[in-house]
């Protein structure tokens, strides 16, 4: 790989402006704000990306001004996944030709392909890039589908363009099973902001974390300290920034980063429909979390 993937990558929020619209201005300020604070990657269009209710044109959009806006301070890894196959690699091929130094690929989802199935989808899309190319588990948004330790194994075996995964099962067995049946230039990202410090300690390579648009900050002192052995001071930062992965109850993914991010001055606007606006209540109650941890 080109850049060193690993450390803390922001899965960063797509601004919509009053219209409804891509706030793409707003997308840059957000993009600066999270280097100014020493974020080590940034993922445009995944889950917290909202990447389910944007058309294709905006995804390619948000690639390019990634990728143009970051100019190389740090790496930039969207989100090409879809349901088919075809579409995953169109939109993997973008990301190449755009300048992205990777891509992460959700397993497809409404559908419930097999394992052997999910074989033949990885290695086809890493056939169809010269670059890196990380799978993304999250069996929660994707109707339980799992792409499990072995199929990983096996797809590092054939496929020398499949590079690493970030793992958002929160089943920290997964991940260590993942990590053990892997080479070890094989990157694992752990995608639940609650357990950072337990996939570090498992040999994960970092994280790829929502609450890292709101405290980018207070998420990358945690894998600073871990790398320069300061463990129980990791364990610290990680305790935290657990509120705030906690707050996420108070409304529907991904509504509460975004909500976050306004309270900060920050234009992250609302969710697209149908993700509603926190209720007041509800609104105040995260504010109190933001200035319990200096954010506002």
């Amino acid at each position: 790989m080109a850049k060193e993937i690993e450390g803390i990558i922001a899965a960063i929020v797509t601004p919509f402006d009053n219209d409804n619209n891509v706030n793409f201005n707003g997308f840059k300020k957000i993009i600066n704000y999270l280097i100014d604070n020493k974020i080590h990657g940034i993922l445009p269009a995944g889950s917290q990306g909202e990447f389910y209710a944007l058309s294709k044109k905006e995804r390619f959009s948000l690639m390019e001004i990634a990728v143009e806006e970051a100019n190389g301070r740090i790496f930039v890894m969207p989100n090409t996944g879809s349901i088919s196959t075809k579409d995953t690699i169109e939109l993997t091929k973008f990301a190449e030709k755009a300048g992205a130094d990777c891509a992460s690929v959700i397993t497809p989802f409404f559908i419930s392909p097999s394992q052997d199935e999910l074989y033949h989808h990885y290695s086809s899309v890493c056939d169809s890039t010269g670059m890196p190319i990380f799978a993304y588990n999250n069996p929660g948004r994707t109707g339980g589908t799992l792409l499990k330790p072995e199929t990983v194994a096996k797809l590092t075996q054939n496929c020398p363009n499949f590079n690493g995964m970030k793992d958002s099962s929160g089943d920290m067995t997964q991940l260590s099973e993942i990590i053990r049946m892997t080479p070890p230039d094989f990157k694992v990202f752990v995608g639940r902001d609650t357990l950072i410090f337990g996939a570090l300690m498992y040999g994960a390579a970092g994280a790829i974390a929502a609450c890292a648009n709101v405290a980018p900050k207070l998420t990358v002192d945690i894998y600073d300290a871990y790398k320069n052995g300061e463990h129980d001071k990791a364990k610290m930062y990680q305790q935290e920034l657990a509120p705030l992965r906690m707050a996420f109850d108070l409304g529907s993914f991904p509504v509460v980063v975004k909500e976050a991010l306004d309270m900060m001055g920050l234009p992250a606007g609302n969710c697209r429909m149908p993700i509603m606006p926190l209720s007041q209540t509800n609104r105040n109650k995260l504010r109190e979390i933001l200035l319990d941890m200096n954010l506002i």
